[in-house]
């Protein structure tokens, strides 16, 4: 037998499979989707085999054998294999990066060197005692470094050289997962229960401890762990072991999974009565589950429409069937109240899997999935590669999310990936948004996704008014305040009823950046063309992209000037402003900042939820996923922020952002209040969000994208190349250019005489609009194409004239296909 096997070096001309012989002793093991030890010119490496075959085309003396199978279950079925494949084409990336990004992070092979004895093992030399001693106690070890022998034979370092260079010993290359499982010391009884009587029978009185144990067992009889019996028993580690040394009872490592909700109960919820809306949703995803069929469903319903609801519904028919479901939400909304729904339905067959665990209970939360001991998987964007083998439903909730895209290799969006596996696996994708992303909804108009509606809130809530606040006219009028007069009157109002808000400010820090008034210099970061951001808590200014900080400023650096000032609101400002202006006012500040440690997240929310605080004041992270029956007032600081961003897609991420905060208010029994802020409150993106008027926007904005040839009508690729040095940047930018416009001019002229209709069009290269990242120079082209373009081909070859620049000059090239993030 021989296995294809697509090999750790993540390099063109390592970029396919290599063919190996699987030995007849692991050919029970070897698998599609095994993870094996290879090896590589001088080295063993990992691999992934993605083909099985009974042939080889490569001649069988200069082929080389599989050393070992890394897992005895493989990480990776054929489904997800293919789907590595599809990814490979799709975002431009290789293979292996394709199937690195599909096995938790604990996978991920870490390389170490081991001493070997080369010779044969049964015969050392017994003429010199020393070296038989050092061969046999590197025969006694598993696993040993060339540091650990030298340890422990200190004086013998000329002695072991020698050895190494006569090949008596060799070093080798040992592949180790990054994490190790967890084991806890459990004590197990006698097999025959009877055997605790005569136990009994022979201690002595004294032995109170022992004695307890074993009473302990008898009226237990199931395996217990040593560190239960100590804490809830009182019995010592000391009684157990001499228990065990006589044999009357065993002590053995148990295997357990970490479990981020072991101290967590939930209590079981049943499925509530559908409106009509949404039944008849309902009705359709359960008619297409019953038939098997692959359909990719966008449901838009406005917040507050009941989504979830469905969507436990709709996996409840999945897993009678007998099949496995998908829940991605986007990392922001993954709060503790959206887990808290499906375990309270589901119970222990739901694996959750994100980014705030740690990498323990993520591998384990992974490995219960490819055990088969779960059904559900609910998790940000990776955990699309849940290793189900027989996959019913995936369900991508706040589908327009930007954080779908992953924007390190392979930069692939989850979506996307969702619908190809539910593609190859027969499965019904359901896209679920309030603000659906003007692709997806373009997407129902061709007739390639099925549009279903739910316009109306569950019991017929009305949806918040919204107020639209022109902070020109605050100006105007004397007020100076980060807060309108209509803003800091409808907090007043709800401080006397004890009501609470959210108030949303898209930024984080203290102030945007630091200014002398003086003469105009502005806080930059050395490393990158940013400036700083001033965080107030630890007087400290930070650049966001590389991390370098600085201590704030006492005078000016350019002109020695003590007039340094802050500009700019952000979240801790903001929450000053309200201590000073509300007194008593209890503010929960959730940014990036308050929320980096485990558990934060939930803390902050469960304190929200009972009432102990009057203001959840935040960025984005509060805008979405957030479900409070108290809360009838939200704010928007700053509705303009992301509209002066340079993007294309900055209306819309606009209207989604205030459509989604504004879905806040008034989810229960009180009725909501809307205040939006604004410099330009006459942008249809706002406007179209105060009136809750999606068709109206999607209208306005497509014309727009269809005029400017941008997404959904076109598609892009952004290549961004970084150097040290600018003109190697421009010479290597205008070559590619060149290079893609002459393949596409080579290719299109086939593709006319074959009737194809495509175009191409080549923008660049220029500066990006953040020049400079961690001393590097940034410079991008941006190819923009339609209809019938074979961009994989076309892009491959103009990749490949830049091969020699890359590797001799240090030249980083990256290739974004449907970019989200254009800076």
């Amino acid at each position: 037998m021989y296995a294809k096997v697509i090999v750790d070096v993540p390099a063109k001309d390592t970029n396919r499979a290599f063919d190996y012989i699987i030995p007849p002793s692991l050919e029970p093991w070897v698998e599609v989707g095994s993870r094996v030890g290879v090896p590589f010119g001088s080295r063993v490496i990992q691999g992934f085999v993605v083909e099985l075959r009974e042939s080889s085309d490569y001649e069988l003396h200069k082929m080389r054998e599989i050393k070992h199978v890394l897992d005895p279950i493989p990480p990776l079925n054929g489904e997800l294999v293919e789907l590595s494949r599809w990814m490979s084409r799709k975002y431009a990336c290789h293979e292996i990066t394709a199937l690195q990004a599909m096995i938790p992070g604990a996978l991920k092979a870490k390389y170490e060197r081991k001493i070997i004895v080369s010779g044969p093992k049964a015969q050392p030399p017994v003429e010199d005692d020393r070296e038989r001693e050092i061969i046999d106690y590197i025969l006694s070890k598993e696993s040993l470094s060339m540091e650990q022998l030298l340890r422990r034979f200190p004086a013998d370092g000329p002695l072991l050289k020698e050895m190494l260079i006569r090949g008596r010993l060799a070093e080798e290359q040992e592949i180790k997962d990054r994490l190790s499982k967890k084991t806890v010391l459990t004590v197990f009884p006698p097999e025959n229960p009877q055997l605790l009587e005569a136990c009994l029978a022979q201690l002595p009185e004294n032995a109170k401890r022992q004695r307890q144990l074993i009473e302990h067992l008898q009226t237990n009889p199931e395996p217990v762990k040593l560190a239960d019996l100590s804490k809830r028993q009182g019995i010592s580690s000391s009684a157990v072991k001499a228990l065990a040394d006589k044999g009357w009872i065993a002590l053995r490592e148990v295997e357990v999974f970490r479990d981020p909700y072991e101290n967590r109960v939930f209590e079981r919820t049943t499925s509530l009565q559908l409106t009509d809306e949404q039944q008849a949703i309902y009705d359709e995803i359960a008619a297409s589950l019953r038939m098997r069929t692959h359909q990719v469903f966008l449901l838009h319903g406005v917040t507050g429409s009941g989504k979830t609801e469905v969507y436990l519904q709709a996996i409840e028919v999945c897993l009678n069937q007998g099949r496995e479901a998908i829940v991605l939400v986007p990392e922001i909304s993954l709060t503790p109240q959206m887990v808290e729904r499906f375990k309270s339905r589901f119970g222990d067959w739901v694996a959750v899997l994100h980014s705030r665990l740690s990498h323990g209970e993520r591998y384990d939360e992974w490995r219960k999935i490819q055990m088969g001991k779960v059904k559900v998987a609910i998790g940000a964007r990776s955990a699309v590669f849940a290793p189900f083998s027989n996959l019913g439903l995936l369900i991508v909730d706040e589908e327009h999310e930007a954080s779908y895209k992953q924007e390190e290799n392979p930069k692939y969006h989850a979506g996307e990936v969702a619908v190809a596996r539910g593609r190859q696996s027969r499965a019904v994708i359901l896209l679920g948004s309030a603000t659906p992303s003007l692709e997806s909804y373009h997407r129902t108009q061709t007739g390639e996704y099925k549009l279903l509606k739910m316009p109306s809130r569950v019991q017929g809530r009305p949806l918040p008014a919204v107020q639209v606040i022109d902070m020109r006219e605050e100006l105007k009028a004397g007020n100076r305040s980060m807060f309108s007069r209509a803003l800091h009157q409808a907090i007043e109002d709800r401080l006397q009823k004890q009501e609470q808000m959210v108030l949303l400010l898209n930024r984080r820090g203290y102030s945007t950046f630091v200014m002398c008034r003086s003469c105009g210099y502005v806080a930059g970061c050395p490393h990158c063309e940013i400036s700083l951001t001033y965080h107030h808590n630890s007087r400290t200014m930070r650049c966001h992209y590389c991390g370098y900080a600085e201590r704030e400023l006492n005078s000016c650096p350019s002109c020695k000037s003590a007039h340094i000032r802050f500009f700019g609101a952000g979240t801790q400002r903001v929450e000053e402003e309200l201590v000073r202006l509300f007194p008593g006012i209890r503010v929960i500040r959730m940014d990036v900042d308050t929320t980096n440690q485990k558990g934060a997240h939930e803390k902050w929310l469960q304190l929200f939820r009972s009432r102990q605080a009057d203001v959840l004041l935040g960025t984005q992270m509060v805008a979405k996923g957030l479900d409070f029956p108290y809360v009838t007032l939200v704010g928007v600081i700053a509705a303009d922020t992301v509209l002066n961003l340079p993007d294309f897609r900055s209306a819309e991420k606009t209207f989604q952002l205030l459509t989604q905060v504004a879905g806040r208010a008034g989810r229960h029994h009180l009725p909501g209040e809307v205040v939006i802020q604004s410099y330009t409150p006459e942008h249809y993106s706002i406007q179209c969000a105060s009136m809750h008027d999606y068709s109206r926007f999607v209208a306005q904005e497509l014309k727009l994208r269809e005029a400017r040839e941008y997404p959904p009508f076109w598609k892009l690729i952004l290549v961004t190349l970084s150097h040290g040095q600018i003109p190697l940047l421009v010479r290597a930018g205008e070559t590619l250019a060149d290079e893609i416009r002459q393949q596409w001019r080579r290719l299109s002229r086939h593709a006319t005489d074959a009737g194809g209709d495509g175009r191409l069009e080549v923008l660049g290269p220029v500066a990006s609009p953040i020049s400079r990242i961690k001393d590097r120079y940034r410079f991008q082209c941006m190819i923009k194409y339609r209809g019938d373009v074979a961009i994989s081909g076309i892009m491959d070859g103009a990749l490949s004239r830049l091969e020699d620049t890359v590797s001799k000059e240090k030249l980083q090239i990256s290739v974004d296909v449907d970019p989200q993030m254009m800076m």
